[in-house]
């Protein structure tokens, strides 16, 4: 990888990284405020509106801002005909799924979702004026106003949704943040990327060439985590589907939001190898150690925590869903292992393979998780997901081998330390977790999250640094952490007079 292209990942990381924990706080406070005012039952009806809005807005997703990323050289043209594309796709679809509103309340017994889904059907169409040109910020590998847009649309959002439901603590307050900020991400784009769309369609051919393969993999992916909400509402009710879509929510947090900086920097920069095999291979195993690193103590330390932190900060109202943030915590962190494979087949032009996988997941996640579901209800759903996202885990690091010619042993190999550090932290946390007793006093559940939490991350960091200088410091995450640590401390040490 050329030093102009580390550079600009590494600025580009930490934009990302900074505009993820912004919006990582913002999350975590509105959900945990609005988990307290609202019911499971208003998570579970609002869960049923957007599952269906994400399935139908994914499904029929024309990933064109890849497309353009991938270009040699994008014109005006091309950022019009993509703007055109996505404001018709917008249009029609939110008309149409504004039309389903009906059917849909009579399919569920509750005819709210009449007005929940007219209104999110507004906010599809909203989505369709997007300013096309923000692929320019990920081509050039410019994250700061990246930055901007991020935060700007969650807290519009944020705040919309708490002042909504401080006032009338009903299910609209979750609706109303969701049209909100997708107004803001519209408005924000255009300010931060001045532009004038001209409506047409010169270019369509050739931004859906590309991008048709990965338009099938984005469909056949969303059904594959999207279908059980639809489900679980349908066969046990929206306060189960509360507590299951806020558990599956609160667990993928810690994972998607330490690793998504890191990871929206994979495709450009594996786009710019992507005709050098083995300098790919080398970054994408450089890259893939560095994302497992990290996510396994944020998502592992997250379910290790999980009991104390909900009871404390939710209520009792919401303890059906721990052993969902649990289970489900750990396993979005083991995925890690071989979730980088998307941006590397769409950098290597094979996005065909990806639809393939992705089909035969779904072939085998759909009749797996239903039947566990109608068999042993909501704790069978759950141990379905883990058995399947184990089993994608592994589908994921063959399809590697098949891309770059990196080997499983290879793959596991430089994932070990990781791996091994994780497992001491689940001991270490665990025993520390045993001194606690079980209560609902505020004090003692605080104290319990914050002595878990510590011994969780002082054996993930012990255990990792050991294996590490045992090994003869090889080249890994852990230089490249020591690197910046010796940085940052020669920064901020005295200088002698």
């Amino acid at each position: 990888m050329s030093t102009s292209i580390t550079h600009k990942l590494v600025k580009g990381t930490a934009w990302l990284s900074l505009a993820r924990l912004l919006v990582n706080a913002l999350s975590v406070l509105s959900t945990f405020v609005l988990a307290r005012l609202l019911a499971p039952a208003d998570f579970g009806l609002v869960a049923l509106g957007t599952t269906m809005m994400l399935v139908v807005t994914e499904v029929t997703e024309l990933s064109l801002a890849q497309a353009l990323v991938r270009h040699a050289q994008p014109t005006r043209q091309h950022f019009d005909t993509a703007w055109t594309l996505n404001a018709l796709r917008g249009t029609l679809l939110g008309a149409a799924f504004a039309a389903a509103a009906w059917p849909a309340a009579r399919l569920y017994g509750d005819e709210r979702l009449v007005g929940i889904m007219l209104a999110l059907g507004a906010s599809i169409f909203l989505s369709g004026l997007t300013n096309p040109r923000r692929v320019l910020l990920t081509r050039e590998l410019i994250f700061w106003q990246e930055c901007v847009l991020t935060v700007g649309q969650r807290l519009a959002g944020v705040i919309a949704s708490l002042a909504v439901a401080w006032i009338t603590q009903s299910y609209w307050a979750l609706v109303i943040g969701i049209v909100v900020t997708q107004a803001a991400n519209v408005a924000i784009s255009y300010m931060v990327l001045p532009y004038l769309p001209r409506p047409r369609l010169a270019h369509a051919r050739e931004l859906l060439s590309f991008s048709v393969w990965v338009s099938a993999v984005q469909l056949v992916n969303t059904l594959n985590w999207r279908f059980d909400a639809l489900f679980v509402g349908k066969f046990l009710g929206s306060t189960a589907l509360g507590h299951y879509s806020m558990g599956s929510t609160l667990a993928a947090i810690p994972t998607r939001e330490t690793t998504s900086p890191l990871r929206q920097t994979f495709f450009p920069a594996f786009s710019a190898m992507q005709d050098e095999l083995p300098r790919l291979a080398a970054a994408y195993q450089r890259a893939q150690a560095v994302v497992t690193a990290v996510a396994l103590p944020a998502g592992v330390g997250a379910a290790l925590v999980a009991d104390p932190l909900i009871r404390l900060v939710m209520g009792e109202k919401w303890v059906p869903a721990i052993f969902i943030v649990q289970a489900l915590a750990a396993v979005y962190a083991l995925q890690t292992l071989g979730s980088s494979v998307d941006a590397l087949g769409m950098a290597r032009g094979q996005t065909r393979l990806l639809f393939v996988r992705s089909l035969q997941m779904l072939l085998v996640r759909v009749p797996v998780i239903v039947g566990a579901m109608l068999l042993w209800g909501l704790p069978g759903l759950v141990a379905a997901r883990v058995f399947t996202g184990l089993l994608a885990t592994g589908v994921n690091m063959v399809l590697v081998r098949r891309l770059i010619g990196v080997g499983l042993a290879a793959q596991l190999g430089v994932n070990r330390r990781a791996l091994f550090s994780a497992a001491a932290m689940v001991a270490v946390a665990l025993g520390v977790s045993q001194l606690f007793p079980h209560t609902m006093a505020p004090h003692l559940l605080a104290l319990e999250v914050a002595c878990v939490g510590a011994a969780a991350m002082l054996g993930y960091c012990a255990a990792t640094a050991l294996q590490w200088h045992a090994a003869h410091r090889p080249p890994g995450p852990e230089q490249e952490l020591n690197r910046l640590l010796h940085k940052l401390w020669n920064k901020a040490r005295p200088r002698p007079a």
